[in-house]
């Protein structure tokens, strides 16, 4: 089985250690991927998001940055909740802090002894990053972090077809495509 692979899933229904919720800086419920993982885990979620200490007013996640919760009624036993940066044409650190979001993630899920993760598509709903580039930087990432942490499994989710179309073709491009 390759270490690294694409799935067309909810990714409130996978069974892996860890999920990845495309969160605000709040750790409120929001909609898109945000919206289903809090459905899917339940109140206590909501909750536990907002035990989470302020590192500034309403801020509980700065961009780039992540945070771990349990996953309560999710099938995943950890939440890592990640703020993308909001696209404003690539030209403010979006990339680098894109890259952030997978880089804390990853070592977030590892403290917490995670050997499975799943990503959704971090950035590419309400935040408007661009797909195909959010795919390859999700590619790049993953696979440098199957380096650091060889007995990991990482999932790349998507619930749409554009988007599971864009996660296989940076794969693809990549050249690490099992």
């Amino acid at each position: 089985m390759a270490r690294l692979e694409v799935k067309l899933a909810d990714i409130t229904t996978l069974e892996v250690d860890a999920i990845v919720n495309a969160a605000n800086e709040a750790l409120v419920p929001g909609g898109g991927v945000d919206g289903a993982i809090h459905d899917a885990a339940g109140s206590r979620l909501f909750e536990a998001c907002r035990a989470i200490p302020e590192v500034r007013p309403g801020v509980r996640c700065p961009t780039g940055e992540a945070r771990v919760t349990p996953g309560f009624d999710l099938p995943s036993r950890t939440v890592v909740h990640t703020v993308a940066p909001v696209w404003r044409g690539g030209r403010h650190g979006e990339d680098d802090l894109l890259r952030e979001c997978f880089r804390n993630s990853f070592a977030c899920a590892a403290k917490a002894g995670a050997q499975s993760i799943a990503f959704p598509a971090i950035g590419c709903g309400g935040f408007r990053y661009p797909l195909a580039r959010a795919a390859s930087i999700a590619v790049e990432e993953s696979s440098a972090a199957l380096r650091r942490y060889p007995n990991l499994q990482v999932y790349l989710v998507a619930i749409e077809h554009d988007v599971h179309t864009a996660f296989k073709r940076a794969l693809r491009e990549s050249g690490d495509a099992a």
